[in-house]
């Protein structure tokens, strides 16, 4: 019995090693940079059994024996990598790279911040969306060197292709900008979003920006334009997506302090707080701001407050809560004529006009992973707000303000909305593909009178005491459904086909009633008439996409996509009342599609270009043409214009001339960039007389920005060219704005802006001067507030900034 025992033990001492189990451990990172790739699934051996990496990047499997194994990877926004490792008496380790998409390792290797460009592109996929296929930029504005105190739109985005801007106040408080001829007015041809929920005042019956986050506190400024953006909404423009600064995840506590003076009494003071304490994590600021203005007339203060905490329940579930104040009032000097803008464009011949804004949005988001292949988002998102606007308007902006009531509108907005979205990745042949799926709800409510204000000076915005006094009062409530889908099919390595699908159902109403007033010639009021009025209108509509990619090698993708688009007409716009201005009751919803074919790089650090064609075809387009009254008297019509054709070529190219020819030198940097908008643009129909042939408004032939960067360590200095050539402002193309101003010729601009910037420490120490050639320009002849008539842009103006972090 005891020989047995022994013999046993014998053999189970020998069989050990034959037996043993072992661990295979490793990390997944990005070739580029050096990342940890989360979600990436791996296979062993013949698959049957996977793992997938953690946040940071690393994956295990357990209980192995002796032996060779093959390791394969899946992920969407990198190739897939096969690995063969023994296991051989112990654990094993190993670290496989992956080669993105988008990106080749020996033109990423220079990592040093001094050679970004502060601009780049959206992955393939990318925060629970879809972006192959389509043009998309991308703004990183901690790494421009441009003057963010006053939200400069001509610097932030100068990278960005044929965009036009307004520039009417220096301040920055709203953003104002269109592209391919699309109306920059507040930016209402863009689906506006902050952290991916709806920002305008009203996302179908007023989609206008009256916020717009401080550019201090932006992280990234995500554009996609284009066809197949099906999955943020019909719109020609596309989306504009402000993602705010996300918070620090390695300490507790982190505090920048910004102080900012300038010319014209401009002060600006931010203050911004984060950090994470365990699963909870937060950012935080403040932002105070005020100034004189450029004109007389034109002083302003503004107050911006934003919080976001994150709660991390796991590694596969956040809960975030963040809520945004902002409110500012502005003194608005008016428009001028074309003989007052030659004479002087600083004048002002309005004091008693005033603008005030008030913005509350609170939003809770959902993030949860349920594995590496599927994913779930969910935003809720509210508004509650108001614009007021108070003035002396009259049709003749030369008119000497003769102390009577001033005209009051009261805008009130209480919105709410849901967006669902599903991402999943799976495979189709063996091919690797991602769908995305989503729905949203969402809940309008515009309430707008217009009426008498007081006669005086100050900032009152109150209704006057009298029957007569309203002139309108209107209730909008509207109602939005939406399915959208998107899905990336990966033909082999090199091409994908991104088809997308979105189904609309818009319901809107028109509420209230409108009156109309008849003086005698000493302007007293002699009759007035009330007429109500109800209208509802509901449509469903299909919209349909194509994104194509192909990337003959791995630093170029040349991309195509075609998509319809649809906006409808609001109801608000139809019913303010403007003396200069006839609105057709007919205006029926704006219809068409979009096209790009382009070929750019896929990477942004030495060099970077985008260079593609699109074509526009813009039916029923509204817009504004000049007609004379019955008493001679000069006004617009707004209504459905006709056909409208708009085609061009956008062209970026942007390298880092002193790093690629000394690329051993870090610390020396220089950037050359060009961005040149040549477009062509025509009415090909319209049953207006006088408009077929003619240029569409808002589009100049020549859109150039180009500009130089030198870095040295810390040291950089930027200089940048602004040029747009002549554009119309309605689509008679009129040139004479005449006693009104409110359409004719837009003349072109040139401008140039140069910025500095030094850091030592914990502290940075920034400058730039604006317009350096005091060139006298304007980029708008406003039709309403806060003109009518030219709006003179700023000009030379000098700001410092300084930045504490600790």
């Amino acid at each position: 019995m005891i020989r047995l025992s022994v013999f046993s033990l014998f053999l189970l001492c020998v069989g050990l090693p034959a037996l043993a189990q072992y661990r295979l451990t490793g990390t997944v990172q990005s070739r580029q940079d050096s990342s940890a790739v989360r979600g990436c699934i791996i296979y062993l051996n013949d698959g049957k059994r996977t793992a997938t990496t953690d946040s940071t990047g690393q994956f295990q499997f357990d209980n192995l024996p002796d032996g060779n194994y093959l390791l394969q990877t899946s992920s969407p926004d990198f190739k897939a990598a096969k690995q063969i490792t023994t296991i051989a008496g112990q654990d094993q380790s190993v670290l496989l790279l992956l080669a993105s998409r988008d990106e080749t390792l020996r033109e990423v290797t220079v990592t040093d911040k001094q050679s970004d460009f502060g601009f780049t592109r959206m992955r393939g996929v990318e925060s629970m969306g879809i972006y192959e296929g389509k043009k998309s930029e991308v703004i990183i504005p901690d790494q421009l060197v441009a003057n963010l105190a006053t939200n400069n739109a001509r610097q932030i985005y100068a990278r960005v292709a044929g965009l036009n801007i307004w520039e009417n106040e220096g301040a920055g408080l709203q953003l104002s900008i269109g592209g391919r001829g699309l109306d920059p007015n507040r930016s209402s041809n863009f689906n506006v979003r902050q952290n991916g929920y709806d920002i305008s005042a009203d996302a179908l019956g007023y989609p206008e920006s009256y916020y717009t986050p401080p550019i201090e506190a932006v992280g990234r400024i995500q554009i996609v334009r284009g066809a197949a953006s099906l999955q943020y909404g019909t719109q020609f423009g596309g989306l504009l997506n402000f993602v705010m600064k996300k918070p620090v995840a390695d300490r507790k506590l982190e505090l920048v302090a910004r102080q900012t003076i300038g010319s014209f009494g401009f002060y600006n003071a931010f203050t911004s707080a984060s950090g994470t304490v365990g699963k909870l994590s937060y950012y935080t600021f403040f932002q105070y701001k005020q100034g004189n203005g450029w004109r007389p007339n034109s002083k302003f203060t503004n107050y911006t407050a934003y919080a976001d905490l994150d709660y991390r329940f796991s590694e596969r579930t956040t809960l975030g809560f963040d809520i945004t104040q902002m409110s500012y009032l502005a003194q608005q000097p008016g428009g001028l004529t074309d003989e007052m803008f030659r004479a002087d464009p600083r004048q002002s011949n309005r004091e008693r006009n005033w603008f005030k804004v008030n913005w509350t949005m609170p939003a809770l988001h959902l993030d949860h992973k349920f594995n590496a292949l599927n994913e779930f988002n969910l935003r809720v998102f509210g508004l509650s707000a108001y614009r007021y606007s108070l003035g002396f308007r009259p049709n003749r902006v030369a008119s000497v303000d003769d102390n009577s009531e001033r005209d009051l509108i009261k805008g009130e907005f209480q919105n709410w909305g849901a967006e669902a979205r599903y991402l999943k990745r799976y495979y189709l042949a063996k091919k690797q593909a991602v769908l995305l799926v989503g729905s949203r709800y969402y809940h309008g409510y515009n309430h707008s009178v217009q009426g008498f204000g007081s006669t005086g000076k100050d900032a009152n915005f109150t209704f006057v005491d009298n029957r007569d006094a309203i002139s309108s009062d209107y209730q909008f409530p509207n109602r939005n459904v939406s399915l959208f889908a998107e899905n990336i099919l990966y033909l082999g390595e090199k091409l994908s086909v991104t088809p997308g699908i979105r189904y609309e159902y818009i319901y809107t109403t028109a509420d209230g009633f409108y009156g109309t007033l008849t003086r005698d010639l000493a302007g007293n009021i002699i009759n007035s008439t009330r007429t109500d009025e109800y209208r509802n209108r509901g449509r469903q509509f299909v919209l349909g996409g194509l994104g194509i990619s192909y990337k003959p090698v791995s630093s170029l993708d040349i991309y195509g996509n075609i998509s319809q688009n649809y906006r409808s007409i609001t109801f608000s716009d139809m019913r303010i009342a403007n003396p200069s201005s006839v609105i057709d009751p007919n205006l029926q919803d704006e219809k068409g599609y979009s096209i790009d074919l382009g070929i750019r790089s896929t990477q942004t650090t030495l060099y970077n270009f985008d260079l593609s064609a699109f074509y526009l075809n813009y039916n029923n387009r509204i817009g504004e043409v000049q007609f004379y009254d019955e008493n001679d008297r000069v006004l617009r019509r707004r209504g459905n214009i006709g056909q409208a054709v708009i085609m061009g070529i956008e062209s970026y190219a942007e390298g880092d001339f002193l790093r690629l020819a000394n690329p051993a030198n870090p610390d020396l940097s220089g950037v050359i960039f060009a961005n040149l908008a040549l477009i062509r643009s025509e009415y090909r129909a319209s049953e207006i007389a006088g408009v077929a042939g003619k240029q569409v408004e808002f589009v100049p032939n020549v859109n150039l920005k180009s500009g130089l960067r030198l870095g040295y360590k810390n040291l950089k200095a930027s200089f940048q060219y602004t040029y747009l050539s002549d554009q119309f402002s309605d689509a008679t193309n009129a040139r004479n704005g005449g006693v009104s101003a409110v359409i004719g010729l837009i003349p072109a601009y040139s401008i140039m802006d140069a910025s500095a910037s030094y850091q030592f420490g914990k502290f940075r120490l920034e400058g730039t001067l604006n317009n350096l050639a005091n060139r006298a320009y304007f980029t708008r002849r406003a039709t309403g507030y806060p003109g009518p008539g030219i709006l003179p842009s700023d000009g030379r103006s000098v700001y410092l900034t300084l930045q504490v972090k600790l």
